[in-house]
């Protein structure tokens, strides 16, 4: 594969979110930053490029926000 410099920061940036966010969830116990964490933990390496890579961290930390407002 041949992964551009853009791939690779939004892939190193992504990934380490998510592994705060999963770290926090287990320690936590709290289901939706685990999840989330793992989604961004392994979806840049399936690929698809830098902006889905971005789109997939933002919907994320969407999604956990959401989440925490509505209680969870």
């Amino acid at each position: 594969m041949d992964f551009s410099p853009a791939e690779i920061v939004a892939g190193f940036v992504v990934s380490t979110v998510g592994g705060g966010f999963f770290i926090y969830g287990k320690k936590q116990q709290r289901w939706p930053q685990l999840v989330a964490g793992l989604a961004m933990m392994i979806g840049p390496c399936l690929g698809g490029g830098a902006a889905a890579t971005w789109v997939l961290g933002v919907l994320s930390v969407l999604g956990v926000w959401l989440a925490s407002r509505i209680g969870w």
